[in-house]
Protein backbone atom coordinates (compact mmCIF):
# COMPACT_ATOMS: atom_id res chain seq x y z
CA UNK A 1 0.00 0.00 0.00
CA UNK A 2 1.51 3.70 -0.95
CA UNK A 3 0.78 4.80 2.93
CA UNK A 4 1.94 2.24 3.86
CA UNK A 5 5.90 2.51 2.31
CA UNK A 6 5.37 6.50 2.35
CA UNK A 7 5.24 5.48 6.31
CA UNK A 8 8.23 3.07 6.18
CA UNK A 9 10.22 5.49 4.52
CA UNK A 10 9.45 8.19 6.55
CA UNK A 11 10.83 5.88 10.00
CA UNK A 12 13.68 5.15 8.41
CA UNK A 13 14.65 8.86 7.76
CA UNK A 14 14.01 9.01 11.31
CA UNK A 15 16.54 6.53 12.39
CA UNK A 16 19.29 7.93 9.84
CA UNK A 17 20.35 10.01 12.54
CA UNK A 18 19.35 8.46 15.69
CA UNK A 19 20.89 5.96 18.11
CA UNK A 20 21.00 1.73 17.11
CA UNK A 21 21.09 -0.82 19.34
CA UNK A 22 23.91 -3.71 18.75
CA UNK A 23 22.15 -5.74 19.84
CA UNK A 24 18.63 -6.80 19.83
CA UNK A 25 17.04 -9.87 21.29
CA UNK A 26 13.49 -10.82 19.92
CA UNK A 27 10.73 -12.69 21.56
CA UNK A 28 7.99 -14.02 18.76
CA UNK A 29 5.71 -14.90 20.13
CA UNK A 30 1.81 -15.98 19.77
CA UNK A 31 2.36 -18.25 16.92
CA UNK A 32 0.09 -20.70 18.13
CA UNK A 33 -2.96 -18.18 19.09
CA UNK A 34 -2.07 -16.85 15.38
CA UNK A 35 -2.91 -20.12 13.90
CA UNK A 36 -6.12 -20.70 15.92
CA UNK A 37 -7.38 -17.60 15.36
CA UNK A 38 -6.69 -17.94 11.28
CA UNK A 39 -8.51 -21.40 11.96
CA UNK A 40 -5.37 -23.55 10.61
CA UNK A 41 -5.81 -27.07 12.25
CA UNK A 42 -2.36 -27.49 14.00
CA UNK A 43 0.07 -24.92 15.49
CA UNK A 44 2.29 -26.38 12.82
CA UNK A 45 1.15 -23.90 10.52
CA UNK A 46 1.50 -21.19 13.16
CA UNK A 47 5.22 -21.65 13.92
CA UNK A 48 5.88 -22.18 10.32
CA UNK A 49 4.45 -18.66 9.94
CA UNK A 50 6.68 -17.76 12.45
CA UNK A 51 9.75 -19.04 10.91
CA UNK A 52 9.18 -17.53 7.27
CA UNK A 53 9.28 -14.16 9.50
CA UNK A 54 12.49 -14.45 11.67
CA UNK A 55 13.63 -14.85 8.11
CA UNK A 56 11.98 -11.08 6.99
CA UNK A 57 13.02 -10.15 10.45
CA UNK A 58 16.65 -10.87 10.41
CA UNK A 59 16.97 -9.15 6.81
CA UNK A 60 15.01 -5.92 8.40
CA UNK A 61 18.09 -5.91 10.84
CA UNK A 62 20.51 -6.57 8.33
CA UNK A 63 19.48 -3.62 6.28
CA UNK A 64 20.07 -1.59 9.31
CA UNK A 65 23.49 -2.85 9.62
CA UNK A 66 22.71 -3.84 13.35
CA UNK A 67 25.50 -6.55 14.43
CA UNK A 68 23.68 -8.96 16.94
CA UNK A 69 20.16 -10.51 16.97
CA UNK A 70 19.01 -13.41 19.34
CA UNK A 71 15.95 -15.13 18.44
CA UNK A 72 14.05 -17.20 21.44
CA UNK A 73 12.56 -20.29 19.34
CA UNK A 74 12.23 -22.50 22.24
CA UNK A 75 12.63 -22.57 25.53
CA UNK A 76 13.28 -25.94 28.41
CA UNK A 77 10.29 -24.63 29.98
CA UNK A 78 8.52 -26.00 26.30
CA UNK A 79 10.58 -28.89 25.58
CA UNK A 80 8.31 -30.35 29.09
CA UNK A 81 5.35 -28.05 28.64
CA UNK A 82 4.17 -28.58 24.95
CA UNK A 83 2.55 -31.92 23.41
CA UNK A 84 4.72 -34.56 22.14
CA UNK A 85 2.85 -34.27 18.16
CA UNK A 86 3.22 -30.23 18.63
CA UNK A 87 7.15 -30.20 19.63
CA UNK A 88 7.74 -32.81 16.85
CA UNK A 89 6.58 -30.39 13.99
CA UNK A 90 8.59 -27.37 15.84
CA UNK A 91 11.73 -29.26 15.88
CA UNK A 92 11.70 -29.64 12.16
CA UNK A 93 10.75 -26.24 11.42
CA UNK A 94 13.41 -24.87 13.82
CA UNK A 95 15.57 -27.24 11.97
CA UNK A 96 15.59 -25.74 8.59
CA UNK A 97 14.85 -22.12 10.02
CA UNK A 98 18.51 -22.83 11.26
CA UNK A 99 19.80 -23.91 8.00
CA UNK A 100 18.07 -21.25 5.63
CA UNK A 101 19.46 -18.58 8.22
CA UNK A 102 23.08 -20.03 8.04
CA UNK A 103 23.28 -19.32 4.00
CA UNK A 104 23.38 -15.65 4.47
CA UNK A 105 24.78 -15.49 8.08
CA UNK A 106 26.82 -16.41 10.89
CA UNK A 107 24.29 -18.57 13.19
CA UNK A 108 25.19 -19.71 16.56
CA UNK A 109 23.36 -22.01 19.05
CA UNK A 110 22.68 -20.83 22.56
CA UNK A 111 21.14 -23.00 24.95
CA UNK A 112 21.41 -26.57 26.10
CA UNK A 113 21.84 -30.02 23.62
CA UNK A 114 19.92 -31.84 26.59
CA UNK A 115 16.28 -32.37 25.83
CA UNK A 116 16.54 -31.58 21.83
CA UNK A 117 16.53 -34.77 19.27
CA UNK A 118 19.68 -35.90 17.48
CA UNK A 119 18.28 -34.59 14.07
CA UNK A 120 17.75 -30.75 15.71
CA UNK A 121 20.61 -30.84 17.56
CA UNK A 122 22.70 -32.07 14.25
CA UNK A 123 20.86 -29.21 12.34
CA UNK A 124 21.94 -26.53 15.00
CA UNK A 125 25.62 -27.86 14.79
CA UNK A 126 25.64 -27.65 11.34
CA UNK A 127 24.47 -24.21 10.50
CA UNK A 128 27.29 -23.13 13.20
CA UNK A 129 29.90 -24.85 11.03
CA UNK A 130 28.57 -23.96 7.51
CA UNK A 131 28.38 -20.04 8.67
CA UNK A 132 31.15 -20.10 11.09
CA UNK A 133 33.57 -17.68 8.89
CA UNK A 134 30.63 -15.29 7.77
CA UNK A 135 30.66 -11.87 8.27
CA UNK A 136 28.27 -8.90 8.78
CA UNK A 137 25.02 -9.83 11.20
CA UNK A 138 25.69 -12.84 13.80
CA UNK A 139 22.51 -14.49 14.30
CA UNK A 140 21.94 -16.29 18.23
CA UNK A 141 19.23 -19.13 18.48
CA UNK A 142 18.25 -19.64 21.78
CA UNK A 143 17.03 -22.84 21.36
CA UNK A 144 16.43 -25.25 24.62
CA UNK A 145 17.09 -22.29 26.31
CA UNK A 146 16.46 -20.74 29.57
CA UNK A 147 18.18 -17.98 31.57
CA UNK A 148 17.94 -20.04 34.88
CA UNK A 149 20.17 -23.04 33.50
CA UNK A 150 22.38 -20.61 31.27
CA UNK A 151 23.54 -18.83 34.88
CA UNK A 152 23.91 -22.34 36.44
CA UNK A 153 25.84 -23.37 33.48
CA UNK A 154 28.03 -20.71 33.63
CA UNK A 155 28.75 -21.38 37.48
CA UNK A 156 29.27 -24.95 36.66
CA UNK A 157 31.52 -23.82 33.99
CA UNK A 158 33.73 -21.52 36.16
CA UNK A 159 33.88 -24.64 39.36
CA UNK A 160 35.33 -26.89 36.56
CA UNK A 161 37.58 -25.38 35.43
CA UNK A 162 38.57 -23.65 38.35
CA UNK A 163 38.99 -27.16 40.04
CA UNK A 164 40.73 -28.24 36.73
CA UNK A 165 43.84 -25.78 38.12
CA UNK A 166 44.11 -26.76 41.40
CA UNK A 167 42.35 -23.70 42.95
CA UNK A 168 40.23 -23.96 46.37
CA UNK A 169 37.37 -22.56 47.35
CA UNK A 170 38.89 -19.52 49.23
CA UNK A 171 40.44 -18.77 46.01
CA UNK A 172 37.62 -19.48 44.10
CA UNK A 173 35.65 -16.90 46.23
CA UNK A 174 38.15 -14.47 45.74
CA UNK A 175 37.67 -14.63 41.84
CA UNK A 176 34.29 -15.21 41.26
CA UNK A 177 32.40 -11.49 39.84
CA UNK A 178 30.18 -10.42 37.66
CA UNK A 179 32.82 -10.01 34.72
CA UNK A 180 33.49 -13.75 34.97
CA UNK A 181 30.37 -15.39 34.97
CA UNK A 182 29.54 -13.20 31.78
CA UNK A 183 32.42 -14.75 29.97
CA UNK A 184 31.10 -18.49 30.98
CA UNK A 185 27.48 -17.40 29.47
CA UNK A 186 26.37 -19.18 26.09
CA UNK A 187 26.78 -15.20 25.00
CA UNK A 188 30.19 -14.90 25.96
CA UNK A 189 31.83 -12.41 24.52
CA UNK A 190 28.93 -10.70 22.91
CA UNK A 191 27.39 -7.18 23.64
CA UNK A 192 24.74 -7.71 26.06
CA UNK A 193 21.09 -6.67 24.24
CA UNK A 194 20.68 -2.72 23.98
CA UNK A 195 16.75 -3.76 23.26
CA UNK A 196 14.77 -6.91 23.71
CA UNK A 197 11.01 -6.99 21.80
CA UNK A 198 8.44 -9.22 22.63
CA UNK A 199 5.26 -9.48 20.29
CA UNK A 200 1.46 -10.93 20.95
CA UNK A 201 1.01 -8.16 23.94
CA UNK A 202 2.44 -10.09 26.43
CA UNK A 203 4.62 -8.27 28.77
CA UNK A 204 7.06 -10.84 30.49
CA UNK A 205 10.86 -12.38 30.06
CA UNK A 206 9.61 -16.03 30.21
CA UNK A 207 13.40 -17.20 31.41
CA UNK A 208 14.93 -15.37 28.43
CA UNK A 209 18.00 -13.31 28.80
CA UNK A 210 17.67 -12.82 32.49
CA UNK A 211 21.43 -11.97 33.29
CA UNK A 212 21.77 -9.99 29.62
CA UNK A 213 18.96 -7.73 29.92
CA UNK A 214 20.19 -6.41 33.14
CA UNK A 215 20.15 -2.95 31.69
CA UNK A 216 17.75 -3.44 28.12
CA UNK A 217 15.08 -1.42 27.05
CA UNK A 218 12.19 -3.12 26.40
CA UNK A 219 9.70 -2.80 23.58
CA UNK A 220 6.03 -4.94 23.39
CA UNK A 221 4.52 -5.00 20.12
CA UNK A 222 0.35 -6.06 20.24
CA UNK A 223 0.99 -7.94 16.75
CA UNK A 224 0.95 -11.61 17.24
CA UNK A 225 4.81 -12.77 15.72
CA UNK A 226 3.82 -13.74 12.40
CA UNK A 227 1.65 -10.18 11.74
CA UNK A 228 4.80 -8.35 13.05
CA UNK A 229 5.07 -5.77 10.46
CA UNK A 230 8.69 -3.54 9.70
CA UNK A 231 6.72 -0.48 10.45
CA UNK A 232 6.60 -2.26 14.11
CA UNK A 233 10.27 -2.96 14.39
CA UNK A 234 11.42 0.32 12.74
CA UNK A 235 9.04 1.95 15.45
CA UNK A 236 10.65 0.14 18.36
CA UNK A 237 13.89 1.38 17.18
CA UNK A 238 12.22 4.96 17.31
CA UNK A 239 11.51 4.09 20.73
CA UNK A 240 14.74 3.13 21.65
CA UNK A 241 16.16 6.02 20.45
CA UNK A 242 14.16 8.56 22.19
CA UNK A 243 15.03 7.28 25.50
CA UNK A 244 17.56 8.06 27.91
CA UNK A 245 18.81 4.83 28.99
CA UNK A 246 19.95 4.55 32.59
CA UNK A 247 21.97 2.17 34.15
CA UNK A 248 21.05 1.55 38.04
CA UNK A 249 17.55 3.02 38.42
Amino acid sequence: MPAYRLYQRRLRRQLASAPLPHHVAMILDGNRRWARLAGLESAAHGHRAGADKILEFAGWVDDLGIPVITLYLLSTDNLTGRPDEELEALFRIIGDLATSLARRWKVQHVGTATGLPPALESALTEAERASASRSGLHINLAVGYGGRTEIADAMRSIVAAHAAEGGTLDELADRLTPALIEQHLYTGGQPDPDLVIRTSGEQRLSDFMLWQSAHSEFYFVEALGPDLREVDFLRALRAYGQRQRRYGG
